[in-house]
């Protein structure tokens, strides 16, 4: 691969769970790419594949899940085809995540100092010390206070909003070339979140790497990302650069979600006033998940074919892909 193209591209890739009721497809044929030094915003409702497919591309799904199919290149070589070994270590080490509850993504029997270390220790073949001083730097860094006392501390002695900040230290121990970042401020409050969204942007600027960002919340996306793919009911719905998603949206999921976030210029109150729309009913069982497009139970605009044909993701313009048939996309039966 050339340094021009994607650093990491996603083809076909399918997810199962495999569960005493059924086969669920997770992640069903899902396509994306990243490219080098932006960030990709993953949106949808909860449910929706966001993290299963971010955590497939680090095969890290638990049982009863299986990667089923489809490729994740990485810098050119496809993940799902590496030796465990070589995953390990690729993991920390060129690409990096930032998990969404840093509650739990910390081991609260180690220190600080010792969790983060052990990444250099691991990967760079670091001493000790060298390890300590790389810790301290980081931690100091990502905006926390006297970092050198924070090595010897525990999870437990810490806020959510310093664990998150651990957290991204972490993911940038190895400066490494993509950092996938799951739903990073849904567990802090709103004035941290907005300090982890800054930090955020100013280290991606800083160290030029490549970013995916999932999320369900579009105000996050909007003020993050280059480009978003909108998934829903484990499928990409819209794909475009982010000016376009908020300016002409095209799939009709992707208008809903944008039209549920309240306007600082509207009033929601009920009666004369404005009332928050929602989108009706809710996503599909994907147990029994109904044929034709998966949004067609919820979509004002569809129509009888909708009902049949699976659509397939199709570009409408540079940049800009949608699997909508009622937008020109071809269908399969499903």
């Amino acid at each position: 691969m050339t340094s021009d193209g994607p650093l990491l591209e996603v083809r076909d890739l399918k997810v199962h769970f495999y569960t005493r009721d059924g086969v669920v497809r997770a992640v069903d044929g899902v396509d994306y790419s990243v490219n080098r030094a932006e960030t990709l915003g993953i949106v949808g409702e909860s449910g929706s594949g966001k993290t299963v497919s971010s955590l497939a591309m680090l095969r890290l799904v638990p049982p009863p899940a299986r990667t089923m199919g489809g490729q994740v290149l990485f810098e050119g070589e496809d993940l799902l085809t590496h030796t465990p070994k070589r995953m390990a270590a690729l993991r920390g080490r060129r690409i990096a995540m930032i998990f969404q509850n840093p509650a739990t993504s910390l081991n609260p029997i180690y220190s600080i100092g010792a969790q983060l270390g052990e990444i250099l220790i691991w990967h760079e073949k670091a001493t000790h010390r060298q390890a300590a001083e790389r810790v301290v730097e980081l931690l100091g860094l990502v905006g926390i206070s006297d970092p050198g006392a924070r090595l010897r501390q525990f999870p437990h002695e810490l806020s959510g909003g310093m664990k998150q900040r651990v957290g991204i230290a972490r993911a940038l121990m190895c400066n490494p070339a993509l950092v996938l970042a799951d739903e990073p401020t849904t567990a802090l409050d709103v004035t941290i979140q907005a300090q982890i969204l800054e930090l955020l942007a100013d280290l991606q600027a800083r160290f030029r790497m490549s970013m995916v960002l999932v999320t369900h919340d579009m105000g996050v996306v909007a003020r993050m990302a280059t480009r978003i793919t909108v998934m829903y009911a484990r499928r990409v719905c819209e794909t475009a650069d982010a000016r376009t998603i908020f300016a002409a949206p095209q799939h009709p999921y992707t208008r809903a979600l944008l039209e549920s976030m309240p306007r600082i210029d509207h009033s929601y109150a009920g009666g004369a006033r404005k009332v928050l729309p929602t989108i009706a009913g809710r996503p599909p069982n994907l147990l029994n998940p109904p044929s034709g497009c998966r949004f067609h139970d919820r979509c004002p605009e569809a129509a009888a074919e909708c009902r049949k044909l699976m659509p397939v993701e199709t570009v409408i313009a540079p940049g800009h892909s949608v699997s909508c048939l009622r937008r020109g996309s071809g269908g399969i039966a499903a």
